[in-house]
């Protein structure tokens, strides 16, 4: 059961919040479970939203990279939400099955990038750094302007994942 109640209708929305709501659904096409907690507090609603499209829309992360790299974060969080919400676009952006299969347990789907991106996310995330290999390696792949693309990426939906950790709502 979640803790914090969704919004899931601007019906009762002040002006303010109204606005980050319509432009959360323009930017989306709609209200997903992280805004709808967080249009709670609408100037946080509204910063993450922005975050949000940038990282999907803004970021020179091939499509697949970052979709791998979505999945692999909500994978590393145990949130089903960022998972489930991500699946079909990964697989829409060229995240092969073999792909999905090594993030569920058989790491024998990825190839050498994609091993790197995913043990980026899973050091980053189970130890809030990275070896000096593992940013070599990444580093060589993207360049420096990818590699913080990279590290925001992971950031963003780890901050999504707790923010609904903490509702249970992931």
């Amino acid at each position: 059961m979640d803790r914090i109640m969704m919004i899931a209708t601007s019906d009762d929305l002040d002006a303010d919040a109204r606005s980050v709501h319509d432009r959360i659904v323009e930017s989306r096409g709609e209200v997903s479970r992280p805004f709808q907690m967080l249009l709670h507090v609408p100037p946080m609603a509204r910063a993450v939203a922005e975050l949000g499209h940038v990282v999907r829309f803004g970021s020179h992360l091939a499509d697949a990279d970052r979709e791998l790299v979505t999945l692999a974060t909500g994978r590393a969080l145990g949130c089903r939400f960022v998972w489930e919400s991500h699946l079909a676009g990964a697989i829409g952006a060229g995240v092969t099955p073999g792909a999905i299969a090594a993030l569920q347990g058989d790491r024998r789907g990825l190839d050498d990038r994609g091993r790197a991106l995913v043990a980026f996310v899973d050091e980053l995330s189970g130890t809030n750094t990275v070896s000096d290999r593992s940013f070599g390696v990444v580093h060589e792949l993207l360049d420096t302007p990818g590699t913080v693309e990279l590290a925001v990426t992971i950031g963003y939906y780890t901050m999504l994942g707790r923010v609904m950790g903490a509702g249970r709502a992931c």
